[in-house]
């Protein structure tokens, strides 16, 4: 049999696993060069690893667009047939070594959910890489079973491993941008905490929220923002599907009763300790080391409430209100990190979890989250927090002046605003707000410093410089 009759020219216009044209390709540079490079030269190939859903199949797809390049896939319902994988490529019954022979004139095989091959078929793939005629591109998915034959593709050295990472924050919102029209930087954030790099259950999520909503259009932008309930879909239920089926005494309460009790964690002393350790034992549950428990992934919260019945949800369920306190905790912390010009990261989930849940927060503790975001140079989440604020309390001048600073200083003069908006002419007008409206200042310092550094940057970003050193030497 030639290599002709076996190889074929891969174009893949949808994606192989659910139809649905692909999103854009975006990110995975350094790894799509490292894939490339182990198909070229005298080299033999690589095994590309990954938890479900991380991006391993399309990374390979894109490293072997435009060559010739055969194809073989694993799959639960014929894992106990041999051969079953390569079907296409074999006669009807043929010997591990005929196969072998047959199949070592194919010049590149790529061999996706690997984990999932009949063992006849593992072992072939094995020897193809022993004999090395055939590049071979193999992808399997952690945490599930490999065959041997398969797993000792990397620790029998006979090829190299590619542990593919979860695509980081900054490449996340390039791909959301690409193949979804723009979220606003909270719903980046937002989508980024509850995917933890899983790309197909993102693509999911993003499809849902837009289809169900609720969504809102952010003012004088394209992009879009996603407050309110975690729509509960097919590969949601999937990746939750271990936690749903929990049944051994009190796992299911305990689960329950740490989903509502969101965003804080509950004390362990608190809890069924049997079920708390099992639930632990299995990663269900994190325990620091001060004793307090919560979910181990932020997507089970939102899936252990949808699956709740309304009498539960309501003898668990948290309100907004309680979160006060623990909000204001949270407003002072980041007051003096303010203060002292400390711009590393600070925990603050409770003003996350009540934005996402569409509760809504108070300008004060919104502004002083853009004010925190936009000194860590975080400017599009700077401007997300200071909307956020603007939306419960449209004439907040702290909110204004942060949207406008975090407009100007990212060079978008057209939308710098004042503290004070637009005057009705359209023009901008950079009044001077009380002492209150700058958050993280003394009440003693003078509020005309903020609104000269708001004049300054929006000067700047406009491209009149003249006027920038102008309000400068104002502020002198």
């Amino acid at each position: 049999m030639s290599s002709a009759a076996l190889a074929s020219v891969t174009t893949y216009e949808r994606d192989t696993k659910t139809l649905e044209l692909p999103w854009p390709f975006t990110g995975r540079e350094e790894e799509l060069e490292l894939v490339r490079r182990s198909l070229a030269g005298g080299r033999q190939g690589m095994v590309v690893t990954g938890p479900a859903g991380r991006g391993k199949t399309r990374l390979v797809t894109e490293a072997v667009r435009g060559t010739d390049c055969a194809r073989v896939a694993g799959t639960p319902e014929t894992r106990g047939l041999p051969f079953a994988a390569f079907a296409h490529l074999l006669p009807e019954t043929e010997s591990l070594h005929r196969a072998v022979q047959l199949l070592s004139s194919v010049r590149l095989l790529l061999v996706d959910d690997a984990h999932l091959l009949d063992d006849v078929s593992a072992a072939l793939v094995h020897q193809l890489a022993v004999h090395g005629r055939t590049r071979l591109l193999v992808v399997a998915t952690d945490g599930a079973r490999v065959p041997g034959a398969i797993s000792r593709l990397w620790t029998g050295e006979l090829l190299p491993r590619l542990a593919l990472e979860p695509l980081p924050r900054e490449e996340t919102a390039r791909l959301l941008a690409a193949g979804a029209g723009g979220p606003e930087a909270l719903t980046v954030n937002r989508l980024y905490r509850l995917c933890r790099g899983d790309l197909r259950l993102l693509r999911e999520l993003v499809d849902a929220v837009r289809e169900r909503g609720p969504l809102h259009r952010v003012a004088d932008s394209a992009e879009w923002a996603w407050r309110g309930p975690v729509p509960i879909t097919a590969t949601v239920r999937e990746r939750a599907a271990h936690l749903l089926d929990r049944a051994g005494p009190g796992e299911r309460e305990t689960l329950d009763r740490l989903a509502f009790g969101e965003p804080f964690p509950m004390d362990v002393d608190t809890l069924d300790l049997d079920a708390l350790e099992a639930l632990e034992t299995d990663g269900l549950v994190h325990v620091d080391e001060q004793g307090a428990a919560r979910l181990a992934h932020p997507l089970h919260g939102p899936v252990l409430r949808a699956a709740a019945g309304r009498l539960r949800a309501r003898r668990l369920a948290r309100t907004p209100e309680s979160c006060a306190a623990a909000l204001e905790t949270e407003t002072a912390t980041l007051t003096r990190a303010i203060a002292e010009t400390d711009v590393r990261a600070v925990p603050a989930p409770v003003g996350e979890w009540l934005v996402d849940e569409g509760s809504g927060i108070p300008a004060r503790h919104a502004a002083l989250r853009a004010r925190f975001a936009r000194l860590r140079g975080a400017l599009r989440e700077a401007a997300a927090w200071a909307a956020e604020g603007l939306r419960t309390t449209p004439d907040d001048p702290a909110c204004h002046l942060e949207l406008g600073l975090a407009a100007a200083q990212s060079g978008d003069p057209e939308h710098a605003m004042s503290p004070s908006g637009p005057g009705s002419d359209g023009s901008v007008r950079l009044s001077a707000p009380g002492p209150s409206s700058f958050p993280g200042r003394s009440t003693t310092e003078s509020p005309h410093v903020a609104e000269g550094s708001a004049a300054t940057w929006w000067a700047a970003a406009r491209g009149d410089l003249d006027a920038a050193l102008a309000t400068v030497g104002e502020e002198k």
